[in-house]
């Protein structure tokens, strides 16, 4: 019975004789079947990169946006069930705006992640409440501190990381992000490699159509988390756009080759 969940995921409260909480691996199932959202912590700042499904041509793009800014130095990138995630993002204004308050300065990254997570957490303790069906990535550039970027999942764990991922392809894509050095990789260059991956593991046949929506906070952006540049984020589409569209050439071209029959078998 515990294989399955039955009996033992009809409240979040209930532990399955294994020592599992099924409602809290329900809600990390939900997540794998949304866009990826990329996070990077560089030398100079960090870059937050989303996948964003195209529901409807009809949509504004302003009205389904999947990356929010917390306070001025703090942005969340959300993976799952938008609905949730605006839930943790008005907490995090909430904790920014009571920290500025009383502190009379920017709430740093590990602060606020360490709260949220904390909140999420709270959401798994009780039987009348339901675990967030979303994880987030948090990126900060404290004007006093270093890049700083953290990940909290459903069941309210909380890591730093120099570079993580949730959402759909997340293996893949962080097999990709474990080649770079990150000591020396720079804001512009996470921007290119974020969109080349997440064009690399798009797959056209299956996955809706897509925008990529993409952050930073850096040392360009005066430690602000705003948008990537309209030009900078275009060149990067464009890159990687034409990058995929050359390995897919090459790959039909091995196999055009392998087709081939031998010069004896010709005769």
């Amino acid at each position: 019975m515990s294989a399955t969940g039955s009996g033992y995921d009809l409240s979040v409260t209930t532990f399955s004789p294994d020592g599992r909480v099924f409602q809290v691996e329900y809600a990390s199932k939900a997540i794998e079947k949304s866009g990826t959202a990329i996070g990077i912590r560089c030398a100079n700042g960090v870059v937050l990169g989303v996948e964003k499904a195209i529901m409807s041509r009809m949509i504004l793009n302003e009205s389904n946006r999947r990356i929010y800014t917390v306070g001025i130095h703090n942005g969340i990138a959300l993976s799952g069930f938008a609905s949730d995630a605006r839930q943790i993002v008005n907490r995090g204004r909430e904790e920014a705006s009571s920290y500025k308050g009383y502190y009379a300065g920017p709430i740093p990254g590990s602060t606020l992640a360490n709260r949220l997570a904390g909140f999420v957490h709270l959401h798994t303790l009780y039987w009348y409440y339901r675990p967030f069906g979303c994880s987030v990535l948090i990126g900060s550039y404290n004007p006093e501190g270093e890049p700083e970027l953290h990940q909290i999942d459903p069941s309210g764990v909380c890591h730093g990381y120099y570079a993580a991922v949730v959402g759909k392809n997340k293996e893949a894509a962080k097999s990709e992000l474990e080649k770079i050095d990150f000591r020396t990789y720079k804001c512009r260059d996470a921007v290119k490699e974020i969109a080349r991956i997440i064009y690399k593991l798009h797959d056209e046949s299956k996955d809706k159509d897509f925008t990529l929506e993409m952050t930073w906070a850096c040392d360009e952006s005066k430690k602000k988390h705003v948008r990537v540049p309209a030009d900078l984020l275009e060149e990067a589409v464009k890159e990687a756009k034409d990058l995929k569209e050359k390995e897919e050439q090459d790959s039909d071209d091995d196999d055009d080759d392998d087709d081939e029959p031998p010069a004896s078998a010709a005769k």
